[in-house]
């Protein structure tokens, strides 16, 4: 079974930082896409930032020059680091990644649960 793990969330002041990590564990053939998206209260789920196995990124614009999303293959980890954050960046973050579980498997989308993350004075 695979799982996402999302961490790194919490209550912080407009132009504060946070770092949010995701961890990908259980049965990895290969692990390719992966992205951190976003929902705010009453507001549809939205792309953040994605990062493709070979490192190139696509943000939001409503993100960019702010956020910058990062993986470490060895530790099957995506990282979106958040700079200058606004109160309308406040929403839960969802980690997503696209692997294929064993060889056998076609690429399959994979969510976690979110994390919370609040910005506010």
């Amino acid at each position: 079974q695979v799982q996402l793990v999302e961490s790194g969330g919490g209550l912080v002041q407009p132009g504060e930082s946070l770092r949010l990590s995701c961890s990908i564990s259980g049965s990895i053939f290969s692990l390719n896409a992966m992205g951190w998206y976003r929902q705010a209260p009453g507001q549809e789920r939205e792309l953040v930032a994605a990062i493709t196995s070979g490192g190139n990124t696509n943000y939001a614009d409503s993100v960019k020059g702010r956020f910058t999303i990062s993986r470490d293959n060895a530790k099957n980890t995506v990282y979106l680091q958040m700079n200058s954050l606004k109160p309308e960046d406040t929403a839960v973050y969802y980690c997503n990644a696209n692997l294929r579980p064993t060889r056998y498997s076609p690429d399959i989308p994979f969510w976690g649960k979110g994390t919370l993350v609040t910005v506010s004075s």
